[in-house]
């Protein structure tokens, strides 16, 4: 295992619990736009891509106003919802302690990354945060991880490892030439195909253990 040079995280369910916000969010939006909401496990299954990208195949010509009604529900509750994932903290804090330059990536819009990182006093733990329409393209085009480390100061390849939760994940590190990281218990799935990322652990207990093993002193 070779140590990282620099690490690039998504940000909802790998560094923050959102589930709840999100699904909240989405099921208000099909209840305006007179629709059956989704149960949690759809959310859950579905909720990958950016807004922009996915809305408009989920809410066709409605997809302008359910993009408006999600964010005027999300933005409303997320910072009161906001909670770090057990062992976050330490394991930036820790990465940061080894010289390490941090970066996120997120499907989310850039301006409530940044404002929750804020919220959360975590805004100095990382060099740059890109979300959602701060790039050309995002997650998991390259365009996004290319803005990214561009702001980090590092080149993509095999010294970048971007550490996420899902199948997407798997799939935004591959497009970058970085290593791909899950933390998760489950099996990364990107649609109904499965990725197989170069590691995975449970939980951030388990990323620290990875990060030990890789060189980093923990």
């Amino acid at each position: 295992m070779k140590r990282p040079g620099a690490v690039v995280f998504d940000w909802d369910n790998t560094l923050v619990a959102s589930w709840e916000i999100i699904h909240d969010s989405l099921r208000r939006t099909f209840l305006d736009l007179g629709r059956k909401p989704w149960s949690f496990d759809q959310t859950r299954a579905w909720v990958r891509r950016s807004m922009r990208d996915s809305f408009p195949d989920l809410f066709g010509a409605d997809a302008g106003r359910a993009e408006e009604l999600f964010y005027r529900h999300y933005r409303t509750h997320h910072l009161r919802l906001l909670t770090p994932l057990a062992g976050a903290a330490r394991t930036l804090d820790l990465l940061r302690h080894n010289g390490m330059p941090l970066g996120v990536v997120s499907s989310k819009l850039g301006e409530l990354v940044r404002e929750e990182a804020a919220h959360l006093g975590w805004s100095g733990r990382f060099r740059r945060i890109i979300g959602a329409e701060d790039a050309p393209a995002d997650k998991p085009a390259p365009a996004a991880m290319a803005l990214t480390l561009e702001g980090i100061g590092v080149t993509a390849g095999a010294e970048v490892w971007y550490v996420g939760d899902t199948g997407i994940d798997v799939t935004c590190a591959r497009n970058a030439s970085c290593v791909a990281v899950i933390v998760s218990p489950d099996p990364p799935r990107d649609g109904d195909q499965a990725r197989t990322p170069d590691y995975q652990v449970a939980d951030h207990a388990g990323l620290q253990g990875l990060l030990r093993r890789c060189g980093v002193a923990i």
